[in-house]
């Protein structure tokens, strides 16, 4: 009540109006367009041209609601739900939303996450609270086919794991079962599996592997950040998630096929325990007692108030003619559909003649497609393709070369491409650029590294460099100074270079390529 004795308004309806009602002046003009200049040499995030990074349904209706949504909550502070109750009921209603379609119960609960890195890092520290409640000795480890993203290694990096890799199926290239059996030990806190693999789109088998932590009494965690809201709605798609007994967690990326701005994923746990075990609390500090279900205190909750609000808009069905907006399921069938045809149209088996002297590796199991060259003297180098798709608007990433297993064959440096709801209608115009690509990689010819600078690398002790003699490296590798952004703009040297040469002195160097990035220039 007021001193008058008039009821108050709760705080949240005290707010000001919409950002976008304010009227502004002449200066704030000025600041916005330069704002928007900087992105001049961005890739575009809409269309559908670019195959990963970021994901657009193509649909103005998603973006606009979004965005709306996004800055209604923008300024909300996701530390303490106490005082921002709607913290807690979107991300209550999101974790609902994300079960109910990979089948959880009333026992499942989850976490919203910035993304996929942080949804994976508290699945592994979770599990070496775990491990470490359990055992008090020794170094824990997690268990990972050699197709595990990144992120499950930066984790063991920062919690003092160990990564024990383990061989893929060379035909395949999903995880081998027998071998990931074989790799759980009494040291093993977490058994990962991919749904599907980042760099080949592949689910891996995750039953049998599951049943095998389970026999260790070990946590399984799905990495499904990108196949998650996918998946589910596929007639075909394989069972992945908490269908599968021995199966403890799994995460989802909203920002990639929930098609909200970045950044939010959602961790899920098949029980409360194995939750409470990546949170954080304290009340013997100075300050505020904390509670932190993630990494972050300060959350923004812009991103999951995004997510929420095109998950109630689209819903997982249709909603009927005359609504003109398709649910997920409609979305995740659409780029499903186009990336086997994108997949078919490169191998030929749509009754096409393919490309010439290119074939896709690893099944479609998902929205990925990845692809690489014959490998022929005269056959279009894979690494070039890609250069060549930039030239027409389309923008992929190049992978490297990867050791399926020992004295396996080795998979070659491959293209990757995340197919979106906006690339759906546009397959005949990529493929149509893949030929013109392909027929200009083949005039171009075959990028070999320099065979001395090569040599010369092996010789090289990475920590022993100095920021000079790194800068030098740089520059015989085309890299640095008088380059735009430090880049040049066919990166085909520099990726057969990278390719080429030992692993920690290309992770040497790719550091200094970002160190560049982000030192200011002098005034």
């Amino acid at each position: 009540m007021d001193p008058d004795g008039r009821e108050q308004e709760p705080a949240g309806r005290q707010d000001r109006g919409s950002a976008a009602e304010t009227p502004l002046g002449t200066r704030a003009h000025r600041v916005l367009a330069e704002l928007a200049d900087l992105r001049r040499d961005d890739l575009p995030t809409r269309g559908g041209t670019t195959t990963a990074y970021v994901f657009d349904s193509g649909l103005g209706e998603v973006d606009a609601v979004a965005l709306r949504a996004y800055e209604l909550l923008a300024h909300v502070n996701g530390l303490d739900p106490t005082q921002f109750p709607s913290v807690a009921r979107i991300e209550n209603d999101l974790v609902a939303i994300v079960a109910g379609q990979l089948g959880g119960d009333d026992a499942t609960v989850g976490t919203v996450t910035s993304g996929g890195t942080e949804s994976c890092l508290l699945a592994v520290l979770g599990a070496r609270e775990l491990w470490r409640r359990r055992r008090s000795t020794g170094n824990p480890r997690i268990v990972v086919p050699a197709t595990a993203h990144a992120a499950f290694f930066k984790a063991a990096h920062l919690f003092g794991l160990k990564v024990q890799t383990v061989p893929v199926d060379p035909d395949t290239l999903r995880a081998d079962p027998e071998q990931m059996a074989a790799a759980i030990g009494p040291r093993t806190a977490l058994v990962v599996v991919s749904a599907p693999s980042y760099a080949y789109g592949v689910v891996d088998p995750v039953e049998p592997i599951a049943a095998a932590a389970a026999r260790w009494e070990v946590p399984c965690h799905v990495d499904a950040c990108i196949g998650g809201w996918i998946l589910p709605f596929l007639d075909d798609a394989p069972p992945f998630a908490f269908d599968i007994p021995g199966v403890t967690s799994v995460a989802v990326d909203l920002h990639k096929y929930g098609y909200v701005p970045k950044g939010v994923s959602v961790l899920l746990h098949r029980s409360a325990e194995l939750r409470r075990l990546h949170w954080f609390t304290l009340a013997g500090w100075a300050g505020y007692p904390l509670v932190n279900p993630t990494l972050q205190s300060s959350r923004p909750v812009g991103p999951m108030a995004s997510a929420w609000a095109v998950q109630k808009l689209l819903g997982i069905e249709d909603r009927g003619p005359g609504d003109g907006l398709p649910g997920f399921r409609s979305l995740a069938v659409s780029a499903h559909g186009a990336a086997r045809r994108l997949a078919a149209g490169i191998d030929g088996t749509d009754g096409s003649p393919g490309i010439d002297g290119l074939h896709t590796v690893g099944a479609v199991d998902s929205t990925l497609v990845a692809f690489t060259d014959d490998g022929g003297p005269d056959d279009p180098d894979v690494r070039v393709v890609v250069d060549e798709l930039a030239q027409r608007g389309w923008y992929l990433q190049v992978q490297p070369s990867m050791g399926t297993a020992p004295r396996a064959r080795r998979v070659p440096m491959t293209a990757h491409a995340s197919i979106t709801g906006a690339a759906a209608g546009r397959i005949d115009e990529l493929l149509a650029a893949l030929r013109e690509a392909a027929d200009a990689a083949r005039v171009h010819g075959r990028v070999e590294p320099d065979a001395r600078l090569v040599e010369m690398a092996r010789t090289i002790e990475p920590a022993e460099l100095s920021e000079e003699q790194v800068e030098g490296l740089l520059r015989l590798a085309g890299v640095g100074d008088g380059v735009p952004a430090g880049l040049p703009t066919r990166m085909a040297p520099v990726h057969a270079l990278v390719d080429a040469i030992p692993a920690p002195l290309a992770e040497r160097l790719l550091t200094a390529v970002l160190k560049q990035q982000l030192t200011p220039p002098p005034p």
